[in-house]
């Protein structure tokens, strides 16, 4: 339930992001499924409040305001554009958990085709101003650095893609790349099932066939397996190399530093550190402490997969118990999957009220 000194806090955030230019947008808080689904798969279920409409079928509790807002602006919004917006969203939470599983939120979005990396410290600063003297820490990352590393593996587009899928899921991320460089045995049923192919042994049984995989699907899944065990492993440094970026974290210059260290194993990150450089420079421009700035490149990992560049968050570091006060980044390629083959630069973030009342609260 929101409070009212929340939602007094969100009517001001509110004001002001419109007193910077940004047109305030409203979303339905019942949200297609399908669309989510498609975008996440049926991992969203396990975080959505999902119902069922006799008329327009499966539908969501609004988990967020990007996806709609991205819609509306995709059919047909200005360019440059900039949006605000003002709403409760909806998480489930684990069983114990203390955080809420309804909430305000209060956004800032901008669509800027030609100057994305002005969007980028736009937003930043902008948010940062807003929090001054709430005694939050910032961190920043750029999921963009981590997909450029993924993408140019000297490996199958295979094995790429099931790094890229997994990207957003740390654990199982490693698990595949050390499978992958051939440090980690494969699982004991795939193992049998490639020695008895490879022994010529028909991979065949008595059994009727069940289930929703026809014999054609079942059949081209063996074949992938098969050129995937012939696949060469990723050599040992280019893994440690990865390794080591995916655990960089400082201070925004050193870990600039240390990353265009590792690119003399991984030369194909390096357009993605000139554009990080880059971004530097423009957020010094707009009044930000660069050198103070934390960076993590790992940072957004964990969070909505729709995010591909350019990520940030601030955090009280006397709460740790909270999740973050204000998230945000850039995220380019869901605006190309909403719009149909249409795409524009778009970056944005959220603060939540009720997490400031609640510090403000306790100072």
């Amino acid at each position: 339930m929101v409070t009212p000194a929340a939602r007094a806090e969100g009517q001001r955030l509110f004001g002001a992001f419109q007193t910077w230019g940004a047109a305030p947008v409203e979303a339905a808080v019942l949200q297609p499924a399908g669309t989510l689904l498609d975008l996440y798969g049926e991992d969203i279920r396990a975080r959505a409040y999902v119902t069922q409409d006799p008329v327009q079928g499966e539908m969501m509790l609004r988990p967020d305001f990007t996806v709609p807002v991205v819609q509306a602006h995709m059919a047909g919004g200005a360019d440059p554009a900039r949006y605000c917006y003002l709403g409760e969203v909806f998480r489930k939470q684990e069983q114990g958990a203390e955080r809420a599983s309804e909430y305000l939120q209060v956004g800032y979005e901008v669509f800027d085709r030609d100057q994305p990396l002005r969007a980028d410290a736009e937003v930043f600063a902008l948010f940062a101003r807003m929090l001054a003297g709430k005694g939050l820490r910032a961190a920043t990352g750029d999921i963009g650095i981590l997909i450029a590393a993924v993408r140019g593996l000297p490996t199958s587009d295979t094995r790429k893609a099931a790094l890229m899928r997994h990207l957003w899921r740390p654990v199982r991320f490693r698990a595949l790349l050390e499978r992958f460089a051939g440090r980690a045995p494969l699982p004991k049923g795939r193992a049998a099932l490639l020695a008895r192919m490879k022994a010529g042994d028909p991979v065949e049984s008595p059994a009727p066939q069940i289930g929703l995989r026809s014999r054609a699907e079942i059949e081209t899944r063996l074949a992938r397996l098969a050129e995937d065990s012939a696949t060469p492993a990723i050599p040992a440094d280019v893994v440690d190399a990865l390794e080591a970026l995916v655990g960089v974290a400082d201070k925004a210059p050193a870990a600039l530093s240390a990353m265009r260290g590792i690119a003399g194993v991984m030369p194909w990150i390096t357009p993605s550190l000139d554009t990080f450089e880059q971004r530097l420079t423009v957020l010094a421009a707009h009044g930000v402490d660069v050198a103070g700035l934390d960076f993590e490149a790992s940072y957004g990992r964990t969070t909505l997969e729709y995010y591909d560049g350019f990520v940030f968050g601030f955090f009280a570091e006397t709460r740790p118990d909270l999740p973050p006060v204000a998230s945000g980044g850039r995220y380019d390629a869901l605006t190309q999957v909403l719009g149909q083959g249409r795409s524009i630069p778009a970056v944005g973030g959220v603060i939540r009220p009720a997490l400031l009342v609640e510090l403000e609260g306790g100072q």
